[in-house]
């Protein structure tokens, strides 16, 4: 059984964007990006949706702010974590 390629976690596309918003994917390494987006959508509850039009036409707004606050609070919480836990690449 293959599940549908369409099917994602509607937070994906919310913390790429805010990642894009706040200029990370243009000042912060690659690796950098990658553990951000790994902790920061651990962080979050899945949201799987199939097509972004269901998301844009059947989310209530209040709940969309909701989940764009959660995913910015995400975001400070693991930047701070990240700068102040540098990784440490000798040590692989």
């Amino acid at each position: 059984m293959k599940l549908d390629d369409d099917i994602h976690n509607y937070y994906e596309h919310l913390v790429l964007d805010k990642i894009q918003t706040l200029g990370f994917n243009q000042s912060k390494t690659v690796d950098f990006l990658a553990d951000l987006t790994c902790l920061v959508l651990n962080q979050l509850p899945p949201r799987y949706i199939r097509f972004e039009v269901d998301m844009a036409f059947y989310l209530p707004m209040s709940e969309r702010r909701q989940m764009e606050m959660n995913v910015s609070h995400a975001i400070n919480n693991v930047v701070k974590y990240l700068e102040t836990h540098p990784k440490n690449d000798d040590a692989e």
